[in-house]
């Protein structure tokens, strides 16, 4: 028996295979776009309205093919309250990079966008560096 309760022999009925996509709220898509896009390089691969709400617009950002795992999505409210961090927020979401060398291309890359960025934290298994976009969330390159 597992701790689940379940027999090893039998079949997993019920298994999460990844993150499929973070969805954050901005003010102005179209600096959400300037950012995402022309300074991460991510792919716009949608733009429309959001389902639930029709008047609200909703893009995503990913590699080419909208791969889900490599997924960003974006709902503008401009007349939204600011953010605040604490229980039941986001603390930050990462973008993994395949070596050292590319995110400390990717610290000077950012730097040389007039983006503040940290300097590179040796976290053990893996590396990192923190900077924030326009609309204050904290994102985090790290090594894979």
């Amino acid at each position: 028996m597992s701790m689940w309760g379940e027999r090893q022999d039998e079949p997993q009925r019920m298994r999460l295979l990844g993150l499929h996509h973070v969805t954050a709220i901005v003010a102005d898509l179209d600096r959400t776009v300037a950012f995402y896009r022309d300074v991460l390089g991510l792919s716009l691969v949608q733009e429309g309205a959001n389902d639930d709400d029709p008047d609200a617009r909703h893009f995503w950002f990913g590699d080419a093919q909208g791969t889900p795992g490599t997924l960003v999505s974006f709902m503008e409210y401009p007349s939204m309250d600011e953010g605040r961090e604490g229980r039941g927020a986001t603390h930050h979401f990462a973008f993994a990079v395949g070596s050292a060398a590319e995110l400390d291309a990717w610290r000077d890359w950012l730097r040389s966008r007039d983006v503040p960025c940290s300097e590179v934290f040796e976290r053990g298994r893996f590396r990192s560096i923190y900077f924030r976009d326009p609309d204050g969330h904290l994102l985090e390159v790290a090594t894979r």
